[in-house]
């Protein structure tokens, strides 16, 4: 934006001017001066900091899923969390790792190209460790290569772990992942061109007492197809715009396993805790306004969900739905939040 001098400013310029105290050759460098911002072109950058942030959330999805699966197979306290996301150079990445390490090729698919599950030495053995039935305590820092015995563990470990990246990533591309080799040397884990862009994803990684830091790296060609949908708007926005069908379905399917307790409640009545505590054998509890014609209520845990009769089918007892209890729309239920809060 151009800067407009008032009239009092032009008589000073000009007055300075007339005594000599400055030249038109100041004035036209100081006006014509503009702001330079400095640009590598051996590293120029390929996310925005909205992408790199979207990449993050990715991330933060991915490990907080991850935390839940290793837990569970480790039967052992495990902590994921995202540290950093950076860009750098593929041979920067592989410069900054150990030899040996452990270096999962991840494919990308439908994504072209892989991308590399770099997971730190000292965690790799204190999950070894612990499948093989150890306490997950690594005592001095391990530099050898893993057996056959324990790649097959890891690829196991890191298959499991690919399934949260896929769930991770679902709101911005049906990613498919699938492992291809473990490489221990970073020379022979070349999945694109030294000087080529890459996406450094840190997760810091504890588990029990043994941390460490576990990489993923992400060229920037292989996230060029979706670069315009790396925002943390895309997948609220997809939803306005009628989108979301597709992870809608995915999240019905999930939830489709889910086990919940059906209930069906002959009746109820209100009793004090007193008389429950003199109950004997014989005693009779008299249900009021219940008919043994009346339908039986059936709940979906604390919900009444349907209504049904009470019988006996295959010798067994059972309930025969009557009815079903339509649920509220989600406007009923924000109203009626609001006129109770």
């Amino acid at each position: 934006m151009t800067e407009v001098l008032s009239q009092d400013e032009i008589d000073q310029l000009l007055s300075a001017i007339n005594a000599g105290e400055t030249t038109i050759d100041d004035v036209t460098k100081t006006t014509t001066q503009k702001k330079i911002r400095i640009y590598d072109f051996k590293r120029p950058s390929k996310f925005s900091k909205d992408q790199q942030r979207a990449i993050r959330m990715i991330y933060d999805a991915f490990a907080r899923l991850s935390q839940t699966t290793l837990s569970a197979l480790l039967r052992a306290p495990v902590q994921f969390h995202v540290a950093s996301v950076d860009e750098l150079t593929f041979e920067e990445f592989t410069r900054s790792i150990p030899s040996p390490t452990t270096m999962a090729i991840i494919n990308m698919d439908p994504l072209k190209g892989s991308a590399i599950f770099e997971i730190d030495p000292s965690i790799t053995f204190a999950i070894i460790d612990r499948i093989f039935g150890g306490k997950g305590k690594t005592l001095t820092k391990i530099t050898r290569e893993l057996t056959d015995i324990e790649q097959a563990v890891m690829e196991n470990i890191i298959v499991k772990l690919l399934t949260n990246l896929r769930e991770a990533w679902a709101n911005y591309v049906d990613l498919r992942p699938r492992l291809g080799t473990i490489e221990v040397n970073p020379q022979f884990a070349t999945i694109i061109a030294p000087t080529q862009m890459t996406t450094l994803v840190t997760l810091e990684t504890k588990i029990g007492e043994n941390e460490g830091m576990s990489n993923f790296c992400i060229p920037a060609l292989t996230l060029d197809p979706i670069i315009a949908k790396l925002t943390p708007t895309y997948w609220f926005s997809s939803f306005r715009k009628g989108k979301g069908s597709e992870y809608s379905n995915y999240l019905k399917k999930k939830i489709e396993d889910i086990p919940l307790t059906l209930k069906a409640e002959l009746a109820s009545t209100m009793i004090r805790f007193g008389d429950i505590l003199d109950l004997q054998n014989n005693d009779i509890i008299a249900f009021h306004n219940v008919k043994v014609t009346d339908d039986i209520c059936i709940k979906v845990g604390r919900h009444v969900k349907f209504y049904g009769r009470p019988g006996i089918h295959d010798g067994k007892m059972s309930v025969q739905i009557t009815k079903v209890v339509e649920s509220p729309a989600i406007e009923d239920i924000i109203t009626e939040e609001e006129d109770n809060g």
